[in-house]
């Protein structure tokens, strides 16, 4: 008698989890804008993210020492992890949130990183050895044609300052070179123990930047309150955790094909919570960028 399969092999629950865990990722990702826009008001960005980093370091410490989470055996592990860190974290959130800061809109940020999914499959061939098709470089081309169809009309008014801009730019560089040094060097990562490594590290930084530039005053309001908990808990334990399973098991441009999606899925939160109007170009936008991420997915 021949053995009957009892269910799933192993790379089939893979190809479902990872299926079932890009939509949530995304979500989860995306409410970051939201936090932002209600925070930003009552405290400065480096700031604002100093306090958040010290919270969740604070946080995965904790569940560290009472589920016993493995270390990094040498130093240069350890190096690897924080310098990942300091780029998705200390450089991506600290470009995006003081670009805003100073001035420009949060739609001219989202466009200008959202050329992130084709700058990392661009790096991710000689980085990571990794081979993209003709099909996922088009489905690359047309997510990022979405993404400007639907930020089009939400960018208003000049460029804004070059120091913006160049924020904007270092947020964009920090996201893309995190994914792929991420892959390329912390592939055995333990998420609790890698998240305190990388979110100290992060958060030394930006308190750097911050005796700097700031003058680090903060109103803690009941919505500043709200912003903070809801960035430490649903982003950097949340999204972040699942960021980095996606790049273990996925490749690196397919989990980043997800940022294309990331301006649209704003753009709906922003329409049920802040009641800012979707128009036509930006709801066709949309279906344009899915059909791209779909493209690089299956190819």
């Amino acid at each position: 008698m021949s053995d009957v399969p009892s269910g799933p092999s192993p790379a089939a629950r893979d190809s479902i989890w990872i299926a079932a865990m890009q939509p949530t990722f995304l979500v989860l990702w995306s409410t970051g804008f939201v936090g932002a826009k209600f925070g930003l008001p009552y405290a400065e960005p480096f700031t604002f993210l100093g306090y958040r980093f010290v919270i969740v370091t604070a946080v995965m410490l904790l569940v560290c020492l009472i589920f016993r989470a493995p270390w990094p055996k040498d130093l240069k592990h350890t190096g690897h992890i924080a310098v990942a860190g300091l780029l998705v974290q200390g450089a991506y959130l600290g470009g995006v949130f003081a670009a805003i800061h100073h001035g420009m809109s949060a739609g001219l940020v989202s466009l200008i990183v959202g050329l992130q999914p084709v700058l990392t499959a661009a790096i991710a061939i000689p980085f990571l050895k990794e081979s993209v098709s003709r099909r996922q470089w088009a489905g690359l081309l047309l997510g990022f044609g979405g993404v400007f169809l639907v930020v089009a009309e939400r960018v208003s008014g000049p460029l804004g300052n070059l120091s913006a801009i160049w924020l904007a730019v270092v947020g964009l560089l920090g996201i893309t070179l995190g994914a792929l040094y991420q892959k390329r060097f912390c592939a055995d990562i333990d998420l609790r123990s890698g998240s305190v490594i990388q979110f100290a590290a992060s958060g030394i930084a930006i308190w750097a930047l911050a005796f700097v530039f700031e003058t680090r005053q903060v109103d803690w309001t009941g919505e500043f309150v709200f912003a903070l908990s809801w960035l430490v808990l649903v982003l950097s334990i949340g999204a972040i955790s699942l960021l980095m399973l996606l790049i273990k098991r996925g490749a690196a441009t397919k989990v980043a094909s997800l940022f294309y999606l990331v301006p649209p899925v704003t753009a709906l939160f922003a329409f049920v919570m802040f009641g800012e109007t979707l128009t036509i170009a930006a709801m066709i936008g949309m279906g344009v960028a899915v059909a791209g991420v779909a493209m690089v997915s299956r190819g």
